[in-house]
């Protein structure tokens, strides 16, 4: 079962412990811009090797079909539209939305709305954000703004012929804060 959140504003739990707990480690799952239509075996065995040892999943939009979300059976999604999404996917998804993970608040969008700042953007939007992922421009980038953390993904598709076989970013949860790392795909789709 796939567990979607479509909340615009996901509260943060008033007994969550303060930022971290031994027992909380957690590893997110973060991938944008799948532009697919189907959930066919192929990217169902390559998000299963990408994630595996997540029990969550932030897709931060240009699903294109909601129904590829069948690929992540078991593990909690969080997922929103994109500006290439089906209308019956942006009438599933929201646009954004905000979940809480070890008492960090981590925003998701597309971030197609941005104008040229990016950045400043994502950040007056969610200001009070300590990560903030988002797609849209295909340009995996991990960066840290003060006490926010920027991530792009990429795109999970493959970009092309001489490009990227496809990105991905894992976001870890540990006693010393928030951790991401950037994944080239190893299987091509």
């Amino acid at each position: 079962m796939v567990f979607l959140e479509k909340h615009i504003n996901y509260p943060v739990l008033q007994n969550e412990p303060d930022r971290y707990s031994p027992a909380m480690i957690k590893k997110i799952g973060i991938l944008s811009d799948t532009h697919r239509t189907s959930c066919d075996p192929a990217f169902t065995l390559a998000v299963m090797t990408a994630f595996q040892g997540c029990d969550t999943i932030a897709h931060a939009g240009d699903v294109t079909d909601a129904r590829i979300l069948a690929a992540f059976h078991g593990k909690r999604v969080y997922a929103v539209h994109g500006n290439m999404c089906t209308p019956s996917t942006r009438s599933l998804l929201p646009e954004s939305l905000s979940f809480s993970v070890g008492g960090y608040l981590i925003a998701l969008c597309h971030g197609h709305r941005a104008d040229h700042d990016r950045a400043g953007y994502l950040l007056g939007r969610f200001p009070e954000a300590d990560a903030i992922i988002f797609g849209h421009t295909h340009q995996p980038v991990i960066q840290n703004f003060g006490s926010t953390l920027l991530i792009n993904p990429g795109s999970f598709r493959s970009t092309g012929r001489y490009g990227s076989p496809g990105n991905y970013a894992l976001l870890t949860i540990t006693e010393t804060g928030l951790h991401a790392e950037l994944h080239e795909r190893t299987v091509v789709s």
